[in-house]
C-alpha cells in the first residue's frame, strides 16, 4: 500500500492539472470481444507506473431469486474468500505484499471487481482476477460465517442507526416486486433461507464469460494485456442461466406512506419521491445542475431550509439513483420526532419551489462551478478510468457521456433546466412517503400525506 500512495496522489494531480475549461475528454481505448463473449477494453497510459482494473459481471442484485435476496452480494464478499490454489488469507497475504489494491462488491445489476496495482505486478493481477472470477474457493464454512455476519449488521443497524437501512425500506416500498426493490445486501429473512448449495447454482448459472467486461487502464503495452485476459479468459464457460431482463418501472402511485415503526424512537428518518430516470436521461447535464442546487451540496436549498432556517435538521440531500432503467429520485432527511410534520412540510415547500420557479442564471452559474469542479477529479486515476470505461460499456454508453457533458453544462439555461426539473421531480400529487420513527407519536399526523402501510423494524424484511 505504501508503495501505491505517493503514485496515486501523482496521478490525480497530473489529470488535475489538465482539469476542463469546456470539459473532459476520455482517452483512447481498444475494446475486444472474445469468442466467448467477454468484453475487453484497454486504455493504455504510461504516465504513471499503475495498473487499474474493473470487471463487472452483468446481474447483480436484480437477478437474486424472489426469496432470496442478498445472494449476489454473498457471492460478491464471499470471492475473496479464497481461490485457485490460494487460502483467504493468502489470497489476501499476495495482494498486499506487493501493495495492491482489490475488493469485490454487489449492485444492483452487477458484480464487480476493483484493483490497482503496481505496472511491474500486471501479470499478478490478471492471475488473481482470473482465479477470483473462474476458480473462487466458495467454501462452505466461510459462507456461513458471511451470511451470518450479514444478519447480525442489519440487526446492529435496526438497533443503532436504522437510517442506514432507509433506502432499502424506500426502494421495497416503491419499486415493490420490480427488481430494482431488491435489498442488494438482503433481509433478515431472506438471507436465512440462502443455503451453501443456492450459492453454488447462482454461481454456475449467473457468473460467466457471456456477462463479463474487463477494463483495464494504466501503465501497460496493450497486445501484452490484450493477450494475458485472452489466455486467462477465452475458454471460460458461459453462464448457465438466463440473466432476466430488467424492465422500465412505472411511477408509483402517490399520496402513500410507508411508516416503519420503532417504538421510543427519538427522531424521524424520511424519504420522498418516486421514480425518476435511467443513467442514459439525454438531459443529465441540466439534471446534475438541479439537482446540486435542491440537494446536492452543503449550501443547497434543502440544507438551508431544514438546517439553516429551521433548525428541523442536521442535513438533507436529494438523491438520484440512475441504474440502466430509472432509479428512484428521493428527498432525504431526518429530524426530532416531535417536528416529524414540520420537517416534511419544508421539504414538501421547498420542493414545490424548485418546481414552480426553477433556477435562475445566478444558480445556475454557481451550480455549474461547483459541477465542473467535483467531475474531473472522479476520472483522476487509473482505477477511476477504468470503472468509468467498464461501466459505460455495462450501461450501453459511448464516450459522448463524458466528452460532451462539459459542453452540455455550459449551455444549460434556466428554461432547459426548468424542462428538466417539471420532468423528474415528482408534482405534490405523485409523491410516495417512506419514514421510520415512532409511529404511535406520528401515525395520525401522517394520514394527511396519503394512506398508510405499517411495518413493525422487528420484521426481518423490508418490502410491506
Amino acid at each position: 500500500m505504501k508503495r501505491l500512495q505517493p503514485l496515486i496522489v501523482a496521478l490525480g494531480l497530473l489529470f488535475a492539472a489538465a482539469a476542463f475549461g469546456n470539459g473532459v475528454t476520455l482517452p483512447d481505448a481498444e475494446r475486444i470481444v472474445l469468442e466467448n463473449g467477454t468484453v475487453l477494453i484497454l486504455n493504455e497510459n504510461h504516465d504513471v507506473p499503475l495498473i487499474g482494473l474493473r470487471a463487472v459481471v452483468r446481474g447483480g442484485a436484480s437477478a437474486d431469486p424472489a426469496d432470496k435476496h442478498g445472494l449476489a452480494n454473498l457471492l460478491a464478499n464471499l470471492l475473496e474468500k479464497g481461490s485457485g490454489d490460494r487460502s483467504a488469507a493468502e489470497f489476501a497475504e499476495t495482494v498486499a505484499a506487493v501493495g495492491g489494491q482489490l475488493n469485490t462488491a454487489a449492485n444492483i445489476e452487477s458484480i464487480t471487481i476493483s484493483a490497482s496495482f503496481m505496472a511491474d505486478d500486471g501479470a499478478l493481477l490478471v492471475e488473481l482476477v482470473s482465479d477470483l472470477l473462474r476458480r473462487p474457493a466458495l467454501g462452505s464454512a466461510e459462507f456461513k460465517k458471511l451470511r451470518e455476519r450479514s444478519i447480525n449488521l442489519i440487526k446492529a443497524a435496526k438497533g443503532s442507526d436504522p437510517g442506514d437501512l432507509m433506502p432499502d425500506y424506500a426502494n421495497a416500498f416503491l419499486f415493490d416486486e420490480h427488481p430494482y426493490g431488491n435489498p442488494i445486501g438482503g433481509s433478515e429473512s431472506s438471507l436465512a433461507k440462502i443455503r451453501h448449495a443456492d450459492l453454488m447454482t447462482y454461481y454456475a448459472d449467473m457468473v460467466g464469460a457471456d456477462r463479463l467486461i474487463i477494463s483495464v487502464s494504466g501503465d501497460f503495452e496493450t497486445a501484452e494485456m490484450r493477450e494475458l485476459l485472452t489466455i486467462a479468459f477465452s475458454d471460460w464457460r458461459p453462464a448457465a442461466g438466463s440473466l432476466p431482463v430488467i424492465e422500465a418501472p412505472e411511477m408509483a402511485d402517490g399520496g402513500r406512506v410507508y411508516l416503519v415503526d420503532k417504538p421510543g424512537a427519538t427522531q424521524t428518518y424520511f424519504y420522498i419521491g418516486n421514480v425518476g430516470v435511467a443513467r442514459g436521461y439525454p438531459q443529465r447535464a441540466e439534471l446534475d445542475l438541479a439537482n446540486t442546487v435542491f440537494g446536492g451540496r452543503f449550501t443547497s436549498m434543502l440544507v438551508t431550509e431544514l438546517r439553516t432556517k429551521s433548525g428541523l435538521s442536521y442535513s438533507a440531500r436529494s438523491i438520484l439513483t440512475r441504474n440502466a432503467q430509472p432509479g428512484a429520485v428521493f428527498i432525504s432527511s431526518f429530524t426530532e420526532t416531535s417536528t416529524t410534520v414540520a420537517a416534511l412540510d419544508v421539504a414538501l415547500s421547498t420542493l414545490a419551489r424548485l418546481r414552480d420557479s426553477g433556477l435562475d442564471a445566478a444558480m445556475i452559474e454557481s451550480a455549474r462551478n461547483y459541477v465542473m469542479g467535483q467531475f474531473p477529479p472522479r476520472l483522476e486515476t487509473a482505477g477511476q478510468l477504468a470503472g468509468m470505461f467498464a461501466t459505460l460499456e455495462l450501461n450501453g454508453l459511448d464516450a459522448s457521456y463524458i466528452n460532451d457533458y462539459g459542453d452540455n453544462l455550459a449551455s444549460a439555461t434556466p428554461e432547459s433546466v426548468a424542462a428538466v426539473i417539471e420532468q423528474v421531480y415528482p408534482s405534490s400529487d405523485d409523491l410516495v412517503f417512506v419514514l421510520i420513527g415512532d409511529a404511535d407519536l406520528i401515525r395520525e399526523q401522517l394520514t394527511a400525506y396519503g394512506d398508510i402501510t405499517e411495518i413493525s423494524l422487528s420484521e426481518p424484511r423490508f418490502h410491506p
